[in-house]
């Protein structure tokens, strides 16, 4: 019954916050750009299945700033505060309890690859926004992750269904070496808005610049607006 209770009060919360965040959601350019630029049949959401100057590997690149953190289960935790109303820090086994999600979604790089029908399992991002309940002010979050890293993003970006935090990936654990055991993904954006190695998620009131966004890349990083660098 209390499992119940809790799924009840996710799911409410949930629909809550796609209510007040859709219409920003549905204005987002890689919903409803009228001339995105890319090849291939329409993906999903509607847009050219390979974004503008993107080739498609097989292979996944390992990209990162030079330290790849190892993290036991039992000594990792996700911190979610800032501009919210419940904030919460979650350990391994409160994160798996959370309803896990099956999704399929493409991966595009900023270094120019793109690779297609990524199988993943994880958490959608707009549950554990639905747990925190953000505060009427918050606009964007930043996520840090445990490599110092840390990268910042729009609430109506954040909020939509195929952004998740994940942990498996082509039907495997997420290996070290791709951001184990648990990382973002955001599909309608270039992949470093999705912090590797996540170990916190700050709701801010207002936008903030991450690691590469500092360093002249995009703060918006659309993919079919060839949207790389600022």
């Amino acid at each position: 019954m209390e499992e119940n209770e809790k799924l009840d009060r996710i799911v409410d919360a949930r629909m809550k916050l796609k209510r007040r965040f859709e219409d920003k959601m549905a204005q987002t350019p890689s919903v409803a750009d009228e001339k995105p630029r890319g090849k291939g049949p329409t993906n999903r959401h509607g847009m050219p299945q390979v974004p503008i100057g993107q080739t498609v590997t097989q292979k996944w690149p390992v990209l990162d700033l030079g330290y790849q953190p190892v993290i036991p289960l039992d000594k990792w935790q996700l911190n979610i505060d800032g501009e919210v109303n419940n904030p919460v820090r979650l350990k391994w086994d409160d994160l798996m309890a959370l309803p896990q999600v099956e999704d399929t979604s493409d991966f595009h790089c900023v270094t120019t690859w793109s690779r297609l029908d990524v199988p993943w399992v994880g958490v959608r991002f707009m549950d554990l926004a639905a747990l925190v309940d953000p505060k009427g002010s918050a606009t964007h979050v930043m996520c840090y992750g445990y490599d110092g890293y840390a990268t910042n993003i729009s609430l109506e970006e954040a909020l939509k269904p195929d952004v998740l935090l994940v942990h498996t990936a082509d039907g495997q654990p997420l290996t070290k070496e791709h951001g184990g055991p648990l990382r973002m993904i955001t599909p309608q954006l270039y992949a470093w808005k999705g912090s590797k190695w996540i170990k916190r998620i700050e709701f801010m009131a207002g936008n903030r610049l991450g690691f590469w966004e500092e360093r002249g890349y995009s703060d918006t990083a659309y993919p079919w607006r060839n949207d790389r660098y600022s």
